[in-house]
């Protein structure tokens, strides 16, 4: 299957236009191709190129399919950005495969990273959806400061990552339930700072371990993920 990112009105899809000169310049596609086509909210759909130009490739679709492989539960990581990228982009690639909803970039006490790239994470997971052959997009929010992301959206399901053991926390096999929604803070290297779990704990969250060995940032983001995952 070929899949692409697209919009798609009615009986008719018309491919991005990055997606149109991929498919048109480096696959050297041909009218009357058959390709799918996602617009990352759900739809996948099949359909027969009938218009290609230089910077857009029409379909006729054939078959579409809403809420393609919905999932039962929507899970939300932030998690504070590593000082190597590669590593948070590893991240984002196997968390889309598995299955996750949201990322938030938190920038914490002893965050190593103050940018993103935005555009180069947004390219990596549609990349990740397309591999995946999935239809639905993560939505991915900036970096935000840790206390004002705590005040935000509270959620019934709110958990914080960390390994402090003066704090109270539950094993994340404890909290993980089948087609619930979670909202899960993940810390830098460092790990979130004192300060920062008290007002986390002041503001509804559970404190949760992620096992008894130390891992990585991104290693304790997709634990998350396998996690829900594997109850659902």
């Amino acid at each position: 299957m070929k899949l692409f990112f697209g919009n798609i009105h009615g009986n008719s899809a018309e491919l991005t236009e990055e997606e149109s000169k991929h498919f048109s310049k480096v696959l050297r596609g041909k009218m009357g191709d058959e390709i799918h086509v996602t617009d990352g909210n759900g739809i996948l759909a099949k359909g027969i190129v009938d218009q290609i130009n230089s910077k857009s490739v029409a379909l006729e679709l054939i078959e579409i399919q809403k809420n393609f492989e919905q999932r039962p539960y929507k899970l939300h990581v932030a998690i504070a950005p590593t000082k190597n990228m590669d590593r948070m982009e590893f991240f984002l690639e196997k968390a889309t495969e598995i299955g996750i909803d949201e990322i938030t970039f938190l920038q914490s006490f002893h965050s190593e990273r103050k940018n993103i790239n935005l555009n180069r994470c947004e390219k990596i997971l549609q990349s990740a959806v397309k591999q995946s052959l999935k239809a639905y997009l993560p939505k991915m929010n900036d970096l935000v400061k840790f206390p004002e992301f705590i005040k935000m959206n509270p959620t019934k399901n709110q958990f914080i990552a960390h390994c402090d053991a003066n704090f109270d926390r539950k094993d994340i096999k404890e909290i993980l339930q089948p087609q619930s929604d979670y909202l899960i803070l993940i810390g830098p290297e460092g790990d979130f700072s004192k300060d920062e779990i008290e007002l986390a704990y002041q503001n509804n969250f559970t404190g949760i371990s992620l096992g008894n060995q130390r891992l990585r940032t991104e290693t304790a983001a997709l634990n998350a993920v396998f996690g829900l995952n594997w109850v659902n």
